[in-house]
């Protein structure tokens, strides 16, 4: 089994991470959100919370979460482990490395979004605890119309159905 460790994320390690997203079957990259600039402007001002998981004998990125607060809540953003890496705690280790970086800022509550088609992360948000809010509805209004959502697999996805 590898060795993995669990680090902060710096902006040093967007190209490995953003490779990682590129990765993952459904994910939804934005072109601006997501651009190395303003990861970098994320990673500014929310310094220790985001994380890193390293496989220690390769040095590869295997997993990562964004993670940001403001003030009041914490939000897990692009919460992913390489599929090979799977069911072996990385996800359990990064969320807990970023609650309790939220906990030392003084912040009570964390938040995630998960598609509803996202099958794998959605049983492990209920297999660690994390309570699903059937009590609410999520709106969001796009600011900026060119910062848009492109899901990574979904060309492939099209084709094949």
């Amino acid at each position: 089994m590898a060795e993995i460790s669990i680090r902060p994320m710096t902006v040093e390690d967007y190209d490995s991470v953003h490779a990682l997203w590129m990765t993952i079957r459904g994910f939804g990259i934005r072109s601006i959100d997501d651009s190395r600039q303003d990861i970098e402007r994320f990673l500014r001002r929310n310094p220790d919370t985001s994380v890193v998981a390293v496989d220690t004998e390769t040095g590869g990125i295997v997993g990562a979460i964004l993670c940001g607060h403001d003030g009041r809540q914490g939000c897990f953003y692009h919460v992913c482990v390489l599929e090979r890496y799977r069911r072996m705690g990385i996800g359990t280790r990064m969320a807990a490395f970023c609650m309790e970086a939220l906990r030392r800022e003084k912040i009570n509550r964390v938040a995630l979004i998960a598609f509803t088609s996202n099958d794998a992360g959605n049983a492990f948000w209920k297999q660690i605890g994390w309570n699903f809010r059937g009590d609410c509805n999520y709106y969001d209004f796009h600011l900026n119309r060119e910062n848009i959502t492109r899901f990574v697999g979904a060309a492939e996805e099209n084709r094949q159905q």
